[in-house]
């Protein structure tokens, strides 16, 4: 699913069988805190591998309204995609075997690389650079290290947003590196245009309502604005900082 039209339609067509296909759980994944499956789906002549989380299976939190979740996943494709950088799997929300619930392209990774191992290995300083843009627009309350994935074709993947868009400042990340530094060109470019698709793009603006509350999308948009007044990486606001554990 690489660049131009080719990609496009790659991703048209998962996102069709992932909405579409024929659902059938294969087990359930492990060291998950909310119930994730590992579902296959069949749609016309493609199968995939994909992660299906129940809104059922969602574990209360005091500080999220209860059974959002698998939304804010969603949402946190939907704003990956729009600012060009597609770090986020395909996703989508849908009825499965369990209701409604979020279904995303299962990655094929190497289990023992993440976050920390790629920032060693080297060679992954855009789309890091990237992601920590992105935990700070869609306010990140979980970015562990074990939360991005290399992918087998060696591509970062950054997974598990079931907690951001919050209303209040919740920034919790393993990766403050970049603290006080500008915001890459292509990331003042790339908000820009999220900007600007904000304020005329219906269908933007109706799936984000969709998913997230008139509130939650205020938010999104004042830190938005601020990111592009600044012009930099923010530093921690209200602790916690850190989540944990944090790989």
């Amino acid at each position: 699913m690489e660049g131009g039209h080719a990609r496009e339609l790659s991703v048209a067509r998962v996102l069709t069988a992932l909405a579409q296909g024929t659902m059938n759980v294969e087990a359930a994944m492990p060291y998950s805190s909310n119930y994730t499956l590992l579902t296959s789906i069949v749609h016309d002549d493609l199968h995939l591998l994909a992660v299906y989380k129940p809104q059922r299976g969602e574990r209360p939190l005091w500080d999220f309204p209860r059974g959002t979740l698998y939304r804010r996943e969603a949402a946190a494709y939907l704003v990956s995609e729009a600012l060009g950088f597609h770090l986020v799997p395909p996703t989508v929300v849908r009825d499965g075997p369990y209701g409604v619930g979020m279904v995303q392209l299962f990655i094929d990774n190497d289990e023992e690389v993440h976050l920390f191992t790629m920032l060693k290995q080297g060679g992954y300083e855009r789309e890091i650079r990237l992601l920590c843009a992105f935990d700070c627009l869609v306010n990140n309350a979980d970015r562990k290290s074990g939360h991005c994935l290399q992918g087998r074709d060696g591509r970062l993947w950054a997974i598990d947003h079931g907690i951001c868009f919050h209303v209040e400042p919740k920034l919790r990340t393993v990766l403050w590196d970049f603290v006080g530094e500008p915001l890459p060109d292509e990331v003042i470019a790339a908000f820009t245009d999220f900007r600007q698709q904000l304020d005329q793009d219906e269908r933007l603006n109706q799936a984000l309502h969709t998913l997230l509350d008139r509130a939650e999308v205020r938010a999104l948009r004042r830190r938005l604005n601020r990111l592009l007044e600044q012009g930099c990486y923010p530093p921690p606001g209200p602790g916690p900082h850190v989540p944990w554990p944090p790989v």
